[in-house]
C-alpha cells in the first residue's frame, strides 16, 4: 500500500510527475513538470469518460462499481499524456475519505510516535476501523497552547482498491490525495480564498489562508435533484457565514469546481438560493495548449494542484 499521503502545499521533487483524478464523469490525467500557481510550465492534460454508475463514492468498497471500466478510463487517459515514468498521484473524491482540522495541545515531533495520537483521537470520530485505515497529518499552525493539525483518514479497503486499479492500469500508486486537498493547491498565498468543490453526490467547502488549510467541510447530497440545490446552497450559505464571523470579511469570490464549471453554476439553480453571493470562478481553467483529449469544464483543479508547487 503506497499509504495516504497529504501534501497541503507541495515541495518540489515531493510529488510525481504524473497524476489522475477519478470523477463520476471520468478520468482526468495530466503529466508534466512541477509547474508554478497560474504560471508557466502548464502540465499535458487528458481525459477519458465514464459511463454512468461506474464510480460510487463513499466509505465503503466497492468505490469503482464498473471496475474495467474505471480501470480502462485510467490507462486511457493516462497514456494519452505519454508519461515518461509511471509513478502516479491519485486525487480520490473528497466522499471516500474524511478530512479533519484539529487541535491538539501538544503533538510528537517524530511520526512514529504522533501517530498513535492521531489514531487515538480519531476513534470516535470516523465510521470505520481507524486501526486498519491510512492515516496521514500534517501540522497547520503551532499557537501558544495548542497545534492545528490537518488530518486525513480513508478505510484501507477503499484506498488498496483505488490503488489497485492504477496498479492494473499499468501504473504504480505514489500518493493518494482527496479532491478538495488536491485542488486548494492551485491556490496562491494571498488572501483567503473560498472554494467549492462539487463532486457527484458531496460537495466540499473549503477555506485557505496561505499554507494553513482553515476550514474543510464535506456533506453527501440527496439524489433529488431540487433538494441537492438546496443543499449545495445551504452548505455555501454556512461557509460564508462562517467566513465572515471568523474572519471578518467577505471573500472576493467563490472559486469553483465541478460539473460544467463556473459558467454552469453560475446559472444552476443553487446559486438562486445564496443571497449576495460573491462572483463565482473557475478555480482551475484548464490550459488550452497541448491538449491530447477535450477536457470538460471544471474537472482539472484537483489534477492542477497535485502537480503544482
Amino acid at each position: 500500500m503506497a499509504g495516504l499521503k497529504n501534501i497541503f502545499r507541495a515541495t518540489p521533487g515531493m510529488r510525481p510527475r504524473l497524476a489522475c483524478e477519478v470523477r463520476p464523469e471520468g478520468v482526468i490525467a495530466g503529466y508534466g513538470a512541477a509547474f508554478e500557481k497560474h504560471g508557466a510550465g502548464e502540465p499535458v492534460l487528458a481525459f477519458a469518460a465514464l459511463p454512468e454508475g461506474a464510480l460510487s463514492q463513499g466509505l465503503k468498497v466497492p468505490n469503482l462499481t464498473n471496475r474495467p471500466a474505471v480501470i480502462a478510463a485510467m490507462s486511457q487517459a493516462l497514456d494519452a499524456t505519454s508519461p515518461r515514468d509511471r509513478a502516479l498521484t491519485v486525487v480520490v473524491p473528497d466522499a471516500s475519505a474524511r478530512v479533519l482540522l484539529l487541535d491538539f495541545d501538544t503533538l510528537p515531533s517524530h511520526r512514529q510516535e504522533a501517530l498513535p495520537v492521531v489514531r487515538f483521537r480519531l476513534r470516535k470520530m470516523v465510521p470505520f476501523d481507524v486501526e486498519t485505515a491510512a492515516v496521514s497529518y500534517q501540522a497547520m499552525a503551532h499557537r501558544s497552547h495548542s497545534v492545528s493539525v490537518l488530518v486525513t483518514v480513508m478505510p484501507g479497503e477503499v484506498l488498496a482498491e483505488y490503488e489497485a486499479a492504477a496498479r492494473e492500469a499499468g501504473y504504480e500508486p505514489g500518493a493518494v490525495l482527496p479532491s478538495t486537498l488536491a485542488a486548494v493547491a492551485v491556490l496562491g498565498s494571498e488572501g483567503a480564498p473560498l472554494v467549492v468543490n462539487h463532486t457527484g453526490n458531496s460537495v466540499t467547502t473549503a477555506v485557505a489562508q496561505g499554507d494553513e488549510l482553515l476550514l474543510h467541510r464535506s456533506i453527501e447530497l440527496p439524489s433529488e435533484a431540487g433538494a441537492r440545490n438546496e443543499e449545495i446552497a445551504r452548505a455555501v450559505i454556512t461557509t460564508l457565514a462562517w467566513y465572515e464571523d471568523t474572519l471578518h470579511a467577505v471573500p472576493d469570490s467563490i472559486g469553483y469546481a465541478g460539473p460544467g464549471g463556473a459558467a454552469a453554476a453560475a446559472e444552476s439553480r443553487w446559486m438562486g438560493f445564496v443571497d449576495r453571493a460573491p462572483r463565482i470562478e473557475d478555480l482551475v481553467t484548464a490550459p488550452s495548449a497541448g491538449l491530447m483529449t477535450s477536457i470538460p469544464a471544471g474537472v482539472a483543479a484537483g489534477v492542477m494542484g497535485a502537480l503544482a508547487i
